[in-house]
This record gives structure tokens, sequence and C-alpha cells, in this order.
């Protein structure tokens, strides 16, 4: 039982370190940030990643978001006798639970799976293959020419990748009322409607924007850190999703107790 305890501490402390590390890393790429306009091109790549060609799986992501989250509600109200009580209630609840949590969060995960991951994967080979190290040859700092184009890019699009998702969640939402139910295109979106609140979108994307950014720097840095070949850029893909993912929930944490 002792030594459980202490892999446990063990692996606290490591990832505790590992976020410090990640915090120095983050002010030394911040400070490049200004240098975004003239490196346009560079950050416009890496949004044309992010984005474009993230959109299908997140737009698939976000139809069953809708329909799961409209699925376990509907189910709790109908478990209790309450559907008729909680009918003109459901579409705003169902569309608060999408707009502050679901589709932020999710999405988040997905986008640290797929772009956080690859990264990762990226420029590890780049750090194996010793191409990092030519890059410093030549004078290029890392951080502005890796880190900080990454970071920007995967900060702005997350927030609009997580809009598309909130479209697709409330339309999978309805479909899975209107089948199960049979709720009235009017019922379930007047109900949205009446109970709207414009914070709800922006604590959603505001999220997302810190999700996209803390991925990219943690796929960055994880990467940078890459020894010992493939099977190290292996590790370094699995660390940079498993610290995103936690990152993530540990944000959202945060942001839930403050708002």
């Amino acid at each position: 039982m002792l030594k459980l305890f202490q892999i446990i501490g063990r692996k606290f402390i490591n990832f505790i370190a590992e976020i410090g590390e990640i915090g120095i890393f983050s002010a030394r790429v911040f400070r490049y940030f200004p240098s975004a306009v003239k490196n346009r091109n560079l950050v416009i790549k890496q949004m044309e990643l992010v984005g474009n060609k993230s959109l299908p799986l997140v737009l698939l992501i976000g139809i069953f978001t809708g329909v799961i989250s409209a699925l376990e509600a509907t189910s709790l109200f109908d478990k209790f006798n309450m559907m008729s009580i909680a009918k003109p209630f459901l579409g705003s609840s169902i569309a608060t639970a999408i707009f502050t949590e679901l589709a932020p969060v999710l999405t988040a995960i997905v986008i640290a799976g797929r772009i956080g991951a690859s990264m990762a994967a990226e420029i590890g080979t780049m750090k194996v293959t010793e191409q990092i190290d030519a890059l410093e040859m030549m004078s290029i700092d890392k951080h502005r020419f890796l880190a900080m184009p990454r970071t920007i890019a995967t900060g702005l699009m997350l927030p609009v990748l997580v809009l598309f998702s909130y479209i697709v969640g409330l339309i999978g939402a309805y479909f899975l009322t209107l089948f199960k139910f049979d709720f009235s295109l009017f019922a379930f979106f007047e109900s949205v409607q009446r109970f709207f609140k414009i914070d709800e979108i922006i604590i959603g994307l505001l999220k997302s924007s810190v999700f996209g950014g803390v991925t990219a720097l943690i796929g960055v840095h994880v990467g940078l850190k890459t020894i010992g070949g493939a099977e190290g850029v292996g590790q370094s893909t699995v660390r940079a999703f498993t610290i995103s993912a936690a990152s993530i929930l540990i944000i959202d944490a945060i942001f839930g107790y403050f708002y």
C-alpha cells in the first residue's frame, strides 16, 4: 500500500512539474505574439490545419453531443413522469448544457487528440531528426517559428469550431426530442430563445479559446522534449493528449467555479 501511494505521489509531482515547465515555455511563446502579423502566413497555414481539416469530425461529435444531452435530459424527466411539467424548459436546459459545457469541452478534447497529438508527433519527429538543431543554427527561434503560430491558430480556430458544434448540437437535440416525444420545432426553439443568455455563449467561446491555446502549447512543448527516435515520438504523442485532456478538465472546473 505504501508503494502505491509513493507511485501516485510521484506521478502527481511529475505532473505538477510538467505544468510548471509548460508555464515557463508559455511565457517565452507569449512574447512573440506581437510578431503574429509579420508572420501571418505561418499562422494562416496552421489555422487551415486546425479549422478546415477538423470541421467534419467536430460536426459529427457536435451532432451526437446534442443527441446524447437531449436523451439524458428527456430520460430523466420521463423517469419521474415530469415530462409535461419540464416540456416548456427542456429546450433551454439542453441548450445551456451544450453552450456552457458539453460542446466546448468535448470539442477541445477531440482537438487535443487530433491536433495536439499531431503537433507533438510532428515536432517530436523534427527533434529526433535534428531539424530543431538546424533551425537554431540558422538563428531561427523555435518559440517564434514553431510554437507561436500554432498557439494563436488553435486559440482562434477552436471557438469557430465550437460555434459549428453549437449549431449541429441543437439540431441533433431537436431531432431526438422530435422522434422520441414528438416535440414541435416551435416548442423546442421557443424554449431555447425564451431563456437564452448571451453570457452562456461568451463563456463557452472564451473557455474554448483557452483550451485551444493550452492544447497547442502542450503539444509543442512535449514535442520539443522528445527523445529516443520513433518510440519516443509515439510516447510524446500519448503524453501530449493525456496532459492536454487533463488540463482541459482542470481549466473547465476552474471556469465552472467562478462562472
